[in-house]
């Protein structure tokens, strides 16, 4: 069975990297957001089994985003993802909803697995 995934992430680009990437290595790309309010509504519309988020949204930065969807019904699985140096994020934390975080440079089916 393939994992539904949601990417969410303001730049159209990684975006589109990202979903070549996880495609090639198995995952099926259901949705895209560019932004919070986007990521949810699309979360509810698709029911991805796991949400990439970015930490840098230009309307809710991920930690909030990721509590909120953790909080929706068959709630995804949640990775978060920067470009930034992970010591310059707040620690991922149980009262973010979040699984983990992965640097984008280092996305992969591998990582995802760890964390999950």
């Amino acid at each position: 069975m393939d994992t539904t995934v949601l990417v969410v992430d303001d730049h159209a680009g990684f975006r589109r990297c990202a979903r070549r990437l996880l495609e090639v290595q198995g995952y099926r790309v259901v949705a895209e957001a560019a932004d919070g309010v986007s990521a949810v509504a699309e979360a509810r519309e698709h029911r991805p089994r796991l949400a990439l988020v970015d930490v840098y949204l230009p309307d809710i930065d991920g930690y909030e985003l990721a509590a909120l969807l953790a909080s929706l019904d068959d709630a995804p699985d949640v990775v978060l993802i920067s470009s930034h140096d992970p010591s310059e994020l707040s620690p991922v934390g149980p009262d973010t909803g979040a699984r983990g975080f992965i640097p984008k440079e280092r996305l992969s089916r591998e990582t995802i697995e760890e964390l999950l």
